[in-house]
């Protein structure tokens, strides 16, 4: 049996470009063309109060969860979050990973309007002023701090289906039936 090289897809974004819901759709996508692989929404790997981030915990169950996948079979990982596709953080997980993975990054991106109407949808409880702030500054932080190789895709008036379809095309995933 050969062992398929590891292939690590980050997508990251400011809050309302659509990572999760993008990411849920090129799983849907992938899924219905038989592709094997793996989603992991990288806000849930650390969500805890107080905030456990100073101990590397996403780091550490990204690579509890990944093992476990790669001990299945899994060779491919869809991973969401704002700061993936930061160098820095990007080499925190590839080498949580521990397998040397081929990485994809893409920078999902949409105007301040955009992310503010899709924000208001979202956030129904007491956190949508944090998350607007936090939204304007991460716009900022990523457009200056992405890797210079990371896609980057717009996804205003854009159809989820459409923006999951390119993010697809561009990793090289999608296989003919």
């Amino acid at each position: 049996m050969s062992v398929l090289t590891t292939e690590a897809l980050f997508i990251g974004g400011r809050s309302g470009t659509g990572k999760t819901t993008v990411g849920f759709e090129i799983h849907a996508q992938l899924s219905a063309a038989g592709v094997t692989h793996s989603l992991i929404e990288g806000d849930f790997l650390d969500m805890a109060h107080p905030s456990p981030f100073e101990h590397d915990l996403a780091e550490r169950n990204l690579a509890a969860m990944w093992g476990n996948y790669r001990a299945l079979g899994y060779h491919r990982m869809i991973y969401t979050n704002t700061v993936s596709v930061l160098p820095d953080v990007i080499e925190r997980l590839t080498t949580a990973m521990g397998d040397n993975p081929r990485v994809v990054a893409v920078l999902l991106t949409c105007t301040d309007a955009t992310a503010r109407e899709r924000l208001g949808q979202r956030e129904i409880g007491s956190t949508l002023d944090h998350h607007l702030t936090s939204s304007e500054r991460a716009a900022g932080l990523l457009e200056l701090g992405a890797a210079d190789w990371a896609h980057r895709i717009l996804t205003d008036n854009r159809s989820v289906a459409e923006v999951a379809a390119d993010v697809i095309d561009i990793t090289g995933w999608r296989v003919s039936p």
